[in-house]
């Protein structure tokens, strides 16, 4: 039996220890818990890149050092300095540990978020560590978790090899690794000065690239989805009924290849018809192909993109904000929202109540979140055109600034979308445009996220209803 004083006494210590996790909860809600994480790994990777170790030769501004931490692990691509050149072996390996930290870190902070949803926690547990889309409820967030390592390590050695074996005129282990890596993560970071631009009639290193873009691209829980689905489809048929895709991962398959065809195709006419290089018809099929697997957040390029037509920066530019698979390493307002968004638009022409897609019918709730999403980055687009545009020479004449305004603007949805393609403006930003674009790689990796959930937090759920009456639209 328990004696009065020992359990005052275990009351007694047990009491600060509680008040002191009330009060860290109170300090560090659950919604600031990826943003913290994130901002302490770009902090600590900017020092590592500011360290003279970390260079050939020349020393790197900490402004220069922030970017490339902030473009490394928001997995984005877009560089201030060339990486082959500029930067020692130990700072190309923080910069591959950045990349590798940041497509694991979402794609971590997504499961647990998932895990966490399925649990009935509060919304702001969820969002705090990402979106959440493991489709398996039988699977452990543990055993998940596991299989998402395996997985990521078997698919970026695969990768490695596969470039090693087929990057015309040979490449090294190092580069291999590095290149196998950036593409899975999406990251868009490469070893030399023209990118990708040696390898364009490449069709294996090309095919390569682009595998690995893709499988980076649509999300851990569909790549699980398929691993379990392709040996069930393999094996004879038995009684038992064969898994099938979920239903959200249907969704996110389908919209990535009408994507990639649609941006092919649109690609491949308009530098065809406008291309004045003699180029095979195979060599600019593949090209066209190549950038539109990897404009939608990957970052590589195998042309150089300030020379393509203004159509295809256009269509580059919606790709970008498309972007690829939710709980992926992808960036962009993802296919599932563009999904909904195309369905809801095809229903309301309808005049249907609701936004079916394929057997089942999207909730009002995730229509209502798709709108502010894409509310909420065209505008951090426009206020950051705004300042950019100042910033960055919009005060002179027009006549002398044409084409500022479509480069600017190509730079921040590269930004916002974790891209990384450029037509060839990150290097001139000023000091302010390199704050700028910085802030918008990160919002674009967190920012729609924390804005969901503080969106979700602060709705109050009404018990009443306003009369309504019509207005006059248009």
């Amino acid at each position: 039996m328990t004696s009065p004083l020992l359990s005052q006494a275990s009351e007694t210590f047990a009491r600060p220890r509680t008040t002191l996790l009330a009060y860290c909860k109170k300090c560090f809600p659950p919604i600031s818990l990826p943003v913290i994480f994130f901002a302490l790994v770009i902090g600590l990777g900017a020092i590592l890149l500011h360290h003279p170790i970390s260079h050939t030769t020349n020393n790197i501004s900490w402004t220069d050092a922030l970017f490339t931490s902030t473009s490394a692990v928001c997995v984005t691509g877009l560089t201030v300095v060339d990486t082959g050149t500029y930067f020692s072996r130990f700072g190309q390996n923080v910069i591959l540990g950045l990349i590798q930290i940041g497509g694991l870190g979402i794609m971590t902070f997504s499961s647990v978020a998932f895990y966490l949803w399925r649990r009935r926690v509060s919304i702001t547990d969820q969002i705090a560590v990402g979106q959440s889309l493991m489709s398996n409820l039988g699977m452990s967030l543990s055993h998940f978790l596991k299989r998402m390592l395996l997985w990521t390590l078997a698919i970026e050695l695969l990768g490695a090899i596969a470039l090693y074996l087929t990057v015309p005129k040979g490449i090294s282990s190092y580069a291999a690794v590095f290149h196998a890596i950036s593409a899975f993560c999406n990251a868009g970071f490469s070893l030399y000065a023209d990118n990708l631009m040696g390898w364009q009639g490449a069709w294996l290193a090309n095919l390569s690239i682009m595998g690995l873009i893709i499988a980076g691209g649509i999300g851990f829980s569909v790549l699980i989805e398929l691993g379990t689905l392709f040996p069930a489809i393999a094996t004879p048929l038995k009684k038992k009924r064969r898994p099938q895709l979920s239903w959200q991962s249907s969704i996110v398959l389908r919209t990535t290849v009408w994507l990639i065809f649609t941006g092919w195709v649109t690609l491949f006419l308009a530098e065809t018809i406008a291309s004045h290089d003699k180029q095979s018809t195979a060599i600019s099929a593949l090209t066209a192909l190549f950038q539109s697997v990897t404009c939608r957040t990957a970052g590589f390029n195998t042309v150089d993109i300030g020379q393509m037509t203004t159509i295809s920066i256009l269509s580059m530019l919606i790709l970008m904000f498309i972007g690829a698979g939710p709980g992926s390493c992808a960036g962009g307002i993802k296919v599932t929202t563009f999904s909904v968004l195309w369905h809801f638009i095809k229903a309301q022409f309808k005049g249907c109540a609701q936004t079916v897609i394929g057997n089942f019918a999207v909730s009002q709730e995730a229509i209502n979140k798709a709108l502010l999403l894409v509310v909420f980055e065209g505008i951090l687009l426009f206020v950051a055109t705004t300042i950019l545009i100042v910033t960055e020479g919009g005060d002179a004449p027009h006549s002398l600034t044409r084409g500022l305004f479509l480069e600017v603007l190509f730079e921040e949805v590269s930004a916002l979308g974790t891209v990384g393609l450029s037509m060839g403006l990150t290097a001139k930003l000023s000091m302010i445009g390199k704050w700028i674009i910085t802030l918008l790689m990160f919002i674009g990796r967190l920012g729609p996220l924390v804005f969901l959930a503080t969106i979700q937090e602060l709705r109050q759920e009404q018990f009443f209803k306003w009369p309504e009456e019509n207005i006059q639209i248009g």
